[in-house]
């Protein structure tokens, strides 16, 4: 299952005698890029974003510059990393200097290849020029004996997680340090080589994904759109119809509508990505219009179907809807592949 949200996180301090210049937190940054794209762990595109703030006070941002696109050759002359850590260097004063990469790569499942747009995020941050701060988080439970549904996965795990263990071990050569693992969250446990085995003591919880993840798409999906009490439910126990929508032949989302109440919605692919909840907008925003037009959950669906968003928002591929026997069942299909 892919996350909204972190599955762990590792954590490299690096100290320094010598004063830390704003580029060297790129240049790690594109490090441990490269350690995990030699694991086949990352692939050679990706987002960036580069800040730095005051280092006495947080609110006063000198920088700013989010989602620039990560080059094949990202530190070479003239790439928008470069440029943004050229004007970053420019600046005088103490500064708390952050660059993030978001990782597209891919993980393995019965010998196929699966890609996810972020399978993991890198983030390095250098505090007053002295602590090189490197944290490695990762939104797969690919690396995991037993998947975030609570149930066993040993080929998976066993397809992957030497390779994760191997890039920890490649970016703690790197770096000189061992990585300090992140706490226990909801979803699992972090170590030194991966993650520890939840068939031991057991998973926090027994469906971590189905419990949080769910609930964290809808508030994100949300939080881009206005409040309005005209939209349909967003829960159903009945069996649903949905619509795949498609972008460039990539699978973003689900439509659907129940089969036995008021309910419908829209379920993000989560391995596409930011786009498949930047999508979401206009396509919840679709579904109030057919509620506010008093259409019925199946009616809304095919009206959706004959009236879709700008082609920015995709299309919908099928020419009559699927049946799923449970929305649980599309929102685990969203969230797997």
């Amino acid at each position: 299952m892919i996350t909204s949200e972190p599955i762990g996180d590792w954590t490299w301090d690096v100290t320094s005698d010598e004063e830390l210049r704003p580029f060297q937190a790129a240049e790690a940054a594109v490090t441990v890029w490269n350690v995990l794209e030699s694991y086949g762990l990352a692939q050679p595109t990706g987002r960036v974003s580069v800040s730095a703030r005051s280092a006495d006070e947080a609110r006063d941002v000198r920088v700013q510059a989010v989602g620039l696109p990560l080059a094949q050759d990202p530190l070479s002359p003239d790439t928008a990393l470069s440029r943004a850590m050229t004007e970053v260097d420019s600046l005088e004063g103490e500064f708390v200097v952050g660059v993030r990469v978001e990782c597209p790569g891919y993980w393995l499942e019965s010998g196929v290849r699966h890609r996810a747009e972020k399978l993991f995020a890198i983030q390095v941050d250098i505090w007053k020029s002295s602590l090189l701060v490197v944290t490695l988080h990762t939104y797969a439970d690919a690396w995991l004996t037993m998947d975030t549904r609570g149930r066993e996965q040993p080929d998976i795990h066993a397809a992957n997680a030497p390779r994760l263990a191997g890039a920890l071990q490649g970016i703690s050569r790197v770096f000189g340090v061992t990585p300090t693992p992140g706490a226990m969250n909801r979803h699992a446990t972090p170590s030194a080589e991966g993650f520890e085995d939840p068939r031991i003591e057991g998973p926090a919880y027994t469906d971590s994904w189905g419990t949080f993840e769910v609930a964290e798409r809808s508030r994100l999906l949300r939080s881009r759109i206005p409040d309005s009490e005209d939209e349909y439910e967003e829960i159903t126990d009945h069996p649903v119809r949905y619509f795949t929508v498609r972008r460039e032949g990539r699978t973003l989302v689900y439509v659907w509508a129940s089969l036995g109440d008021d309910a419908a919605g829209y379920e993000p692919r989560t391995a596409a990505g930011e786009e498949a909840f930047r999508l979401g907008a206009a396509w919840l925003l679709r579904l109030r219009t057919a509620h506010g037009q008093g259409l019925a959950p199946l009616a809304a669906l095919a009206w959706l179907a004959q009236s879709t968003p700008a082609s920015q928002a995709g299309e919908i591929v099928e020419d009559t809807p699927q049946d799923a026997p449970s929305l649980d069942f599309l929102e685990e299909l969203s969230g797997r592949y």
